[in-house]
């Protein structure tokens, strides 16, 4: 049957030749659409349920919420683990399913159990899904900071009569003009505003940060304000005197603006908020004032409640046109607040407002998380959570484009920094891959050039190669396997066998060639390739499946190893395919000309005269070499018994992870001070770029941390700027012996790293 396959692949030459060139397309189609991800994703289908039970206590919580929930999800289709946990005033469920099931078919049967469940819970308290998406979706991250720092440098050096403000008197003269619309306009260079930035004697600590190109950047982003890439007289002057943005304010601009914008886009499940202080309307009341009234608290809670809605009244028809009638009772103001009507004095029947029993004011809400950047002070930072099975690196080119585009409706003074960016570790992993699988492919062109001595045969194997991937890509599409370093990788092993084919049938033919020169090429060709292409092809096919055990492979390293058996397959597959139809006809189109012996290639000749001795050898003693061979086995066995052994060599991912383990019960202004010494103290390492301390949660369902736990991401600069032979298990080191602090346990991981095995045990 595989003969007659090849000899009708060279009858029908064009209509191979059109079917690999659809292929090509169809693979080039398949190669541009991949999603793209540093690793496979190796969380377990989860789907959280996340539950508010304000100002309650953890015990509480668990008795009233998380035991009836957990107790509901038990008998949930498919469901192999439920797992609860029980914070300050919310508590989150995590419902893990059997591999194979479907995220959305999951999320749809814990809803109709939640409906089971939620009459079993205290009134009020609504369980909530969380975002279809897991905790290693957190694939970016930015940081809301203002200007203030770099303002105050500009003070200092500007302010030369030492009042606080810099009048426009005291600004430098512009270093040159440009041509605009209404005019010529005095500018400054870079250079100019660099200047500016430089200090004598720069704090010791952190200011790298803020010193002196940054601060040129930031000064053009927040105060270009025509956007011209310019700045002017005016624009310094907004610069030098800005005032500051405090942190409500970042967090409102977060919260209301950012945030809903960065939601919109494709691929996003969920950007979560951290750090600043949240707005409330707080009412503080006085139990001597209700007391003194006769007022109960119970009487204020409804009171506010009742005067903050509106009142319907239905419509009426006034000079033929009807009117809507309502009464606005929506509070607007702290004003509106204050006189809100809580009773009435029984003697004079006048009301009692809220202003006389209650403190009324703005205030932040409780927090159970913050953020600290680089040493400097508190910041806001954003976190966006990818959806589960989107293209990460295209999610993560949306995020940066659209905050491009949103920076221009910021105010003046707020800056936006990168705090996390998994595109680098894509970006590297499949640069490194691909970069290994050209490097092969041109390997495989030289050797074959040595050998054959032949450029145009060498073409054979060299266009093969890229077929096969393609092919290979298109598979992957259909059944939505990732490009990931275990993916390309089983692509980077399958290689070597996959030339194999076009390497033997080529070399037959040369031999064919030598042989008949006088035969036409079409028998010539027909013949070589129906000679060698039946076991070529099964060879091939038994390669195949001997990665069909990989398959077996269940929880954590199935998902990782699948990937790579799958396109290890699909490209051994494609091999045996292109073996009987693609490569007969390249061999027809390219082996000509003139085809040397064997005899006449140097190459070949050393290796033929040195392997004929040493087979002669083994030939006469089998029984020696058969003895030599099992005692080489045998001893083999001590070794292979002391070596360690591990799931996975640990994946370089270009950034730390630095989690400490911090007291039990440790408050959030304590936090606060440990998370800023400790991020002062690394940012001052040489190889660091930047720094972004979390403690606590981020207000979202991925992110169970507890107030005592902190996450510092520690970005590096780029790997060909440190000191020549430094690794990053040096950088961690020394970092290691910086960060000494009394009642920390250090420990160093890498971002991913640390979500797959908090996912994989539930161990926060």
């Amino acid at each position: 049957m595989v003969s007659r396959i090849i000899e009708g692949s060279l009858k029908n030459r064009i209509f191979v030749l059109i079917f690999a060139g659809l292929i090509t397309a169809g693979g080039a189609w398949a190669l541009l659409k991949t999603p793209i991800d540093a690793i496979p994703d190796l969380s377990d289908v989860q789907v959280i349920i996340y539950t508010e039970y304000p100002g309650q206590a953890p015990q509480v919580v668990e008795d009233q919420v998380t035991y009836p929930l957990t107790t509901a999800m038990l008998s949930v289709p498919y469901a192999k683990n439920v797992r609860g946990y029980s914070f300050f005033g919310f508590s989150l469920v995590y419902v893990i399913f059997e591999d194979g099931t479907d995220l959305y078919w999951a999320r749809s049967r814990v809803l109709e159990y939640l409906n089971f469940a939620r009459g079993r819970l205290p009134p009020g308290v609504t369980p909530q899904l969380g975002p279809d998406a897991t905790g290693v979706g957190w694939v970016y991250e930015y940081s809301l900071t203002d200007f203030s720092p770099r303002a105050h440098v500009l003070r200092e050096k500007l302010d030369k009569d030492g009042n606080g403000m810099v009048e426009r008197s005291e600004l430098p003269r512009p270093t040159g003009t440009v041509d605009m619309p209404d005019g010529p306009r005095s500018v400054y260079s870079k250079e100019a505003l660099r200047a500016l930035f430089v200090t004598e004697d720069p704090p010791v600590t952190v200011q790298k940060h803020l010193f002196p190109d940054e601060s040129v950047r930031y000064l053009h982003e927040s105060f270009d304000t025509n956007h011209d890439g310019r700045i002017d007289q005016d624009e310094l002057f907004l610069a030098a005197n800005f005032a500051g943005i405090d942190l409500a304010n970042l967090r409102s601009l977060q919260d209301w603006y950012l945030r809903y914008e960065l939601m919109s886009l494709p691929g996003v499940a969920e950007v979560a908020s951290v750090g600043g202080f949240v707005r409330q309307y707080q009412v503080e009341v006085d139990p001597e004032k209700l007391r003194a009234f006769g007022i109960p608290l119970s009487a204020v809670k409804r009171a506010i409640k009742r005067s903050n809605i509106d009142a319907g009244g239905r419509l009426i028809e006034l000079g033929e046109t009807e009117f809507m009638v309502r009464g606005k009772g929506y509070i607007q103001s702290i004003d509106d607040l204050k006189t809100v009507p809580v009773g009435s004095d029984p003697a004079t029947h006048t009301p009692i407002y809220l202003s006389q029993v209650a403190d009324v004011h703005l205030g932040p809400e409780l927090r159970r998380g913050l953020v600290e950047m680089n040493g400097e002070g508190e910041v806001v930072t954003g976190v966006v959570v990818m959806r589960f099975g989107e293209n990460a690196l295209e999610v993560i080119d949306r995020v940066k484009e659209r905050l491009k585009k949103l920076r221009a409706g910021l105010p003046p003074g707020v800056e936006i920094h990168e705090s996390y960016d998994r595109s680098g570790l894509i970006e590297r992993a499949i640069d490194a891959l691909t970069g290994k699988l050209l490097e092969e492919m041109l390997v495989v062109a030289l050797i074959c050039g040595i050998f054959l001595l032949h450029f145009r045969s060498a073409l054979v194997a060299i266009f093969t190669l890229p077929l096969g991937i393609l092919m290979s890509f298109i598979v992957m599409k259909l059944i939505g396997v990732t490009a990931n370093i275990m993916s390309l990788g089983g692509i980077a092993i399958a290689i070597g066998v996959m030339v194999d084919a076009s390497i033997v049938m080529v070399e037959n033919l040369h031999k064919h060639m030598e042989r008949h020169p006088d035969r036409s090429r079409f028998d010539l060709v027909l013949e070589s390739a129906k000679e060698v292409g039946p076991a070529l092809f099964f060879s091939l096919l038994i390669v195949t499946v001997s990665f069909l055990p990989v398959f077996t492979l269940e929880q954590q390293e199935g998902r990782m190893f699948r990937p790579l058996a799958y396109t290890k397959t699909f490209a051994m597959a494609a091999a045996s395919l292109i073996a009987v139809t693609v490569i007969p006809v390249l061999m027809y189109y390219f082996v000509r000309g003139r085809i040397r012996k064997e005899a006449e290639n140097p190459v070949s000749r050393i290796f033929i005269r040195a392997y004929q001795p040493i087979i002669h050898v083994v030939l006469r003693h089998p029984v020696l070499v058969l003895v030599l061979a099992l005692a080489v086995g045998l001893a083999t066995f001590w070794p292979a018994s002391k070596l360690g052994s591990e799931f996975m060599p640990p994946l370089n991912e270009g950034d730390l992870l630095y989690m400490p383990t911090t007291p039990p019960g440790i408050s959030i202004t304590k936090a606060k001070e440990i998370l800023q010494q400790t991020n002062k103290l690394i940012a001052q390492h040489p190889q660091v770029a930047h720094v972004l301390g979390k403690i606590g949660r981020a207000e979202t369902a991925t992110d169970p941390a507890p107030l005592s736990m902190i996450e510092t991401t520690i970005l590096l600069t780029p790997q060909e700027t440190w000191p020549e032979g430094k690794t990053i298990e040096d950088i961690v080191r020394e970092l290691d012996a910086m960060v000494q602090l009394p009642g920390l346990t250090n420990a160093w991981t890498m971002p991913i790293k640390t979500r797959i095995d908090m996912l994989a045990t539930g161990i926060k």
